[in-house]
């Protein structure tokens, strides 16, 4: 008999081969493994996952079809609010969200939503024949990046039939999706699918433009495009600001996951055998798993915290601790030190945490007199992004931007200070998750579909800046 208070546990890859590649860790739900879990669900009238959720999927609804065995109908559910659920079941932080609002929680483990989730929509993907009949209304959009905010407007918009055109800086699509997620937690040919969803929808994708530089927002204008959606991210890292951090073997996470990602075994890089990773999020848990399936024996993470306060999904956390990773807590680099340019060190003091600031979150101190060394061959910097727009800005004078340097827009919108000009995900709002980059992205669509079905659209000419 199932025990209700526990969650169908997914398979996983050996801890003994794992390491030796990059591979999908969580192998997933089968059929009969959904079915089970999805009985689980008390389909509750408060529907607190619902509002867990910040695009508010109909959870409880598309969890009822798998326990019934209606998968496509269960997928159908799910794309009503949510563009890219395969994607999503895997990277979403669903302990915060949606999971850490179900009663089956409260006394035991919560649904498995994501995996329910992540299932419905692979399995529909790999059995259903998804079709799509819209009709053309010839109005040009442009759309530039290719991460999740992007291709979720580009998809709802497609859908209603504009004519659209991303625009991606690399040679390869998919932005944070494919450069700054590892394999073994987010497939290629998961994002691939999704994208080649939209190939069929007739979105054109033009690969190597990069906004301000390649091509400008008047030459958009110029060449008939209506709107443009800004969805460029935040990909300048951001700096530590201690000595040493220009050393050679010192690495900001961003270049480093993406040399990773995309070159694969052409890396490049010599990260010898000591690897110490400072952040507490998804991307330090992200570099230190990288690092160890690329040969590093032994590899830390450096948080300031507890790890009780660590922001990483916990399942990642649980992931890394698994893969031999060790987490430091409470500590904080003061400097990096080398020879000959190289680093060999790290300087870090002990931190506490005392009373709350302003904010409400304990404020962290150093502790005076605590202060010791960490050899290591390679540091990796993982505390944030910063955006990624002056090209746009600075050029582009009239789209403001917010005190926190993101680009300003109007709430119910996304609409900037520029008529006709949209932005949404990272570029506005900083490192945030993938499901709210998708939420930006939706929204946007939506107020611009809005805008041409009221005829508020500015004309191309007089749109110009």
């Amino acid at each position: 008999m199932q025990n209700m208070k526990k969650r169908v546990k997914a398979s996983e890859q050996d801890i003994d081969m794992r390491l030796d590649n990059f591979n999908e860790v969580i192998y997933g739900y089968t059929k009969e493994e959904a079915i089970e879990e999805a009985g689980r669900c008390l389909r509750c009238k408060t529907r607190p996952c619902v509002n867990g959720c910040p695009i508010n999927n109909d959870i409880p609804e598309f969890i009822s079809k798998i326990a019934e065995g209606k998968i496509e109908e269960a997928y159908k559910i799910v794309r009503n609010k949510n563009n890219f659920p395969a994607i999503c079941g895997r990277v979403c932080p669903q302990e915060d969200q949606c999971e850490g609002n179900c009663v089956r929680g409260r006394k035991g483990e919560s649904i498995a939503i994501g995996l329910l989730e992540r299932f419905c929509a692979d399995y529909t993907l790999k059995n259903a024949s998804i079709k799509n009949n819209t009709t053309k209304n010839n109005i040009k959009i442009a759309v530039i990046g290719s991460g999740p905010a992007g291709l979720a407007c580009a998809r709802d918009l497609a859908e209603n039939g504009y004519s659209i055109t991303v625009f991606e800086a690399l040679d390869i699509l998919g932005g944070i999706l494919i450069y700054g997620i590892p394999k073994f937690r987010l497939p290629r040919d998961v994002v691939n699918c999704e994208i080649e969803y939209l190939r069929k929808l007739g979105v054109q994708f033009i690969l190597g433009k990069k906004i301000g530089k390649d091509i400008s927002i008047n030459s958009l204008y110029e060449q008939g495009f209506k709107v443009i959606f800004l969805a460029t991210g935040a990909n300048n890292p951001k700096p530590i600001g201690i000595e040493g951090e220009n050393l050679i073997g010192v690495y900001y996470a961003y270049e480093y996951l993406m040399k990773i990602n995309l070159f694969g075994e052409k890396h490049e890089l010599d990260i010898g055998k000591k690897v110490a990773v400072i952040g507490g999020g998804n991307v330090a848990m992200d570099a230190a798993r990288v690092s160890r399936r690329l040969g590093a024996e032994d590899v830390c993470i450096l948080y300031r915290r507890t790890k009780k306060e660590m922001p990483a999904r916990h399942n990642e956390v649980e992931h890394a601790e698994v893969e031999n990773i060790k987490i430091i807590e409470s500590v904080s680099p003061v400097s990096f030190i080398g020879e000959n340019g190289k680093l060999n060190k790290i300087e870090l003091v002990k931190t506490e945490l005392i009373a709350a600031d302003e904010s409400g979150k304990a404020r962290v101190v150093e502790v005076k007199g605590s202060n010791f060394f960490l050899e290591v061959d390679t540091v990796v910097i993982a505390i944030g992004q910063e955006h990624d727009h002056h090209t746009i800005t600075d050029k582009e004078d009239k789209i403001d931007t917010q005190s926190a340097g993101g680009i300003f827009v109007h709430h119910d919108t996304m609409e900037t200070t520029k008529e006709n000009i949209f932005a949404g995900g990272d570029v506005v709002s900083g490192g945030a998750t993938v499901i709210e980059a998708i939420k930006a992205g939706k929204k946007a669509a939506k107020a611009i579909d809005d805008k041409f079905k009221k005829g508020e659209y500015i004309d191309e000419l007089q749109g110009k800046i």
